[in-house]
């Protein structure tokens, strides 16, 4: 996990790490997971979400316990966590299995902190930390997903899993927003502030 990453140990250059390769492992699977959700091989997109999820957590796990936090790793893992969301939340749309405004309500977020950049970048700072709740928020629309593709299926086994998945999507939404929140008030402290790149450290804490 990002935060934890960077709470636990320096950043680094290091390239070959196994959480970097676990993180490109996860990229890896996102065309996989378009493929299996347009040609509806739900059990299998259900499948390839449950490996995306134990594998977020093991790459957090790996750089604690390894101390291969590096700075490459810092970008892989939020960017893999982020375009599995937005892959997902496309293939179900356009199954029609979550409503558009969904879509559209949760890649504002992304916009509004993407925004940002640019403008941090211009004061020598990279992308903020990802902060707790924006891992607690990935993890429960990860959670959500594969629950929401699962209750297509008829009988109660649908039923609960619907329920359930729309229950985690609406506490990951609430949490996304939330972790944005944080992320726009410490780029707004940062940009505000006289200091250089080194004070950007703990801006989302």
């Amino acid at each position: 996990m990002a935060d934890d990453k960077g709470d636990l140990d320096e950043a680094t250059d290091r390239v070959l790490t196994v959480p970097n390769l676990i993180s490109v492992i996860r990229l890896l699977l996102v065309p996989v997971f378009a493929i299996l959700i347009a040609t509806h091989h739900d059990v299998w997109a259900i499948v390839v979400l449950a490996v995306s999820g134990v594998s977020d957590w093991l790459d957090g796990v790996a750089a604690r316990r390894l101390h291969q936090v590096s700075r490459l790793g810092q970008v892989l893992d939020p960017a893999a966590d982020r375009l599995f969301i937005l892959v997902t939340l496309l293939g179900l749309a356009l199954r029609d299995i979550i409503p558009w405004w969904l879509v559209v309500v949760l890649l504002a977020r992304e916009v509004a902190v993407g925004l940002t950049l640019p403008m941090l970048a211009r004061r020598g700072y990279g992308p903020l930390p990802v902060n707790f709740i924006g891992k607690a928020a990935t993890l429960t629309l990860m959670y959500a997903f594969p629950l929401l593709l699962l209750g297509q299926i008829d009988g109660w086994v649908g039923t609960v899993a619907g329920v359930a998945g729309w229950a985690f999507a609406w506490w990951g939404v609430g949490l996304y927003w939330w972790a944005g929140f944080l992320y726009l008030r410490g780029a707004a402290r940062l940009l505000r502030s006289t200091d250089g790149p080194d004070g950007a450290q703990g801006a989302t804490a």
